[in-house]
Formats: structure tokens, C-alpha cells, sequence
């Protein structure tokens, strides 16, 4: 009976560690083009970068201060009015944030769609040359988001996070397992 319960709590200890096991952050710091520039590939990390207008750049420029390495997303730098660029997930993603630095007149937010329809958008986050860290505020399945700002080229985006919707589990089934466990424990002391 000890080997049956050895062997559920290992299995329930694998099944709560599992979901941690699917994030990801995307760096950016493996893009290196000519002279530092780049475009982001359509298919990077997983994700569809075609209908972004993102690219990437290393060389160092104030007030583009990067959060980890030298790799970081921007717009193209042509003079306009404000932009949004789309970033599509290729399968239900819990997205969570990235970081961000940029021009201190300027402010960028994230709109968080699911099957075409706006689920949520972040808050507002103020620039500055110190990279800060923008939560998504959202922690459901989308599919897409759609970065703003107020002008083009007035922000870096770096260390970009998210995780399969798939890793994270149902209350409910997180409920079964806890139960299970409570069951198994009721057994254990009742024939001890």
C-alpha cells in the first residue's frame, strides 16, 4: 500500500510541476542582422510576427535602454502618427508582459484579443529609459495582442513572456487532485 501511495504522490508532484514547464520568454538577442538591425522572422519563438511592422535591433541607443542582453523589438523608425502592431499566437496562449523602455512623452498598452473579439487591454505604461515591466492583466487563453503606442519608434520591447494555455490547469481539475490526495491521506492514517 506505501508503494501505491509513494507512486500518487509522485505522479500528483509531476502533474503540479508540469505547467511550469511550458513558459517562455522571447529575448530577441538571437536576431542579429547587418549592422545591428533586423527584421523579426514571422514564425519567431512560435508566435506570427507577419502583421507586426516589428524588427529587431542591438546597438546601443538611449533612451532604448534593453532589459537582458542587447536584443529588443521596435517599429520602424518612420515618422507617423500612432501604431499598433499585431502579434498572433499559433495555438491559446496565456500571455503575461514584457518590458519596455522608450521615448518619457510616450506610453504604450496591450489589447488582448480572443477569436477576433478584445478580451482585455493592460494598463498604461508611462516610457523611460528604464526598462519597465508591463503585466498583461489578463490571465485567460487569447490568441493575439496588439501592442500601441502613441508614435512610432518611441519604444523597445524586450523579454516578451508567455505560456501555453494548455500548461495551466482547470480550477476543477486541480480540485480533483487535491481531493485525491486528501483521499489517499484519509486512508493512509485510517489504517495506520
Amino acid at each position: 500500500m506505501h508503494s501505491i501511495i509513494r507512486k500518487l504522490a509522485f505522479s500528483a508532484a509531476i502533474a503540479l510541476a508540469t505547467p511550469l514547464a511550458f513558459a517562455g520568454v522571447l529575448t530577441f538577442d538571437d536576431i542579429v542582422g547587418p549592422d545591428g538591425y533586423a527584421h523579426v522572422p514571422d514564425n519567431y519563438g512560435g508566435l506570427d510576427w507577419s502583421a507586426s511592422g516589428l524588427s529587431v535591433f542591438t546597438g546601443a541607443q538611449a533612451p532604448f535602454t534593453p532589459h537582458s542582453g542587447n536584443g529588443r523589438v521596435t517599429t520602424d523608425w518612420i515618422d507617423g502618427g500612432p501604431v499598433a502592431s499585431t502579434i498572433r499566437f499559433l495555438a491559446p496562449t496565456v500571455f503575461n508582459g514584457a518590458w519596455f523602455s522608450g521615448f518619457g512623452d510616450s506610453s504604450v498598452r496591450f489589447d488582448l484579443y480572443s477569436g477576433n473579439r478584445l478580451v482585455a487591454s493592460s494598463a498604461l505604461l508611462q516610457l523611460s529609459a528604464t526598462p519597465a515591466y508591463l503585466a498583461a492583466g489578463w490571465n485567460g487563453a487569447i490568441d493575439a495582442i496588439v501592442v500601441s503606442s502613441g508614435f512610432q519608434g518611441s519604444y523597445v520591447m524586450d523579454d516578451l513572456s508567455f505560456q501555453s494555455a494548455s500548461a495551466v490547469p482547470e480550477p476543477g481539475s486541480m480540485a480533483l487532485l487535491l481531493a485525491g490526495l486528501g483521499l489517499v491521506g484519509a486512508m493512509r492514517l485510517r489504517r495506520s
